[in-house]
């Protein structure tokens, strides 16, 4: 039986209350890349959502603020990487403030238009950008589905109460 929502605990509408509700809300990982003028680019998001069958778009969501968001607002086409529970730690690099994405410890490969595609993924795809819709201090974007493989191996990486955690059984 679910319990009744308090009415007496709920605070007015907040960027805090938001991240708080959504900390509670488990979501799957991905990663999003794309070729920007001084090399490759890439963020962690867990925005990443089926839009379309007919045509196959997807959607996420990114900060303007976000380093990758200069790339992403003037690129034709993105990579769409949903990882694996052995990822975490390509994870943690995506998502970190400052950190050679690309480097050593990552596995890629440049992808249709010079997309860059990440080795080892559970799937991923290339999908050509429709369109970047505003939305507060971030951008909606939708693409469409170029092409893809979702042949990966594995189990998902899932976010929930601010950690990487793996699916139980």
């Amino acid at each position: 039986m679910t319990a009744t929502p308090d009415l007496r605990t709920s605070r007015l509408a907040s960027p805090d209350l938001l991240r708080s509700v959504f900390r509670r809300h488990a979501a799957g990982v991905a990663v999003i890349t794309a070729r920007g003028d001084d090399g490759p680019v890439g963020f962690t998001a867990t925005s990443l959502a089926s839009v379309s069958a007919e045509p196959p778009l997807i959607s996420f969501g990114i900060g303007t603020g976000a380093s990758s968001w200069p790339a992403v607002s003037r690129t034709d086409h993105v990579g769409v990487h949903v990882l694996g529970e052995h990822q975490e730690e390509l994870a943690a690099t995506f998502a970190r403030s400052g950190a050679d994405r690309f480097g050593g410890s990552t596995a890629w490969r440049e992808g249709p238009e010079g997309v860059p595609v990440l080795d080892g993924v559970l799937a991923w795809l290339v999908c050509k950008v429709v369109t970047r819709v505003p939305a507060g201090d971030h951008r909606i974007v939708l693409a469409e589905v170029v092409l893809g493989d979702p042949a990966g191996d594995g189990r998902p990486l899932l976010y929930h109460q601010g950690r990487f955690n793996g699916l139980r059984d």
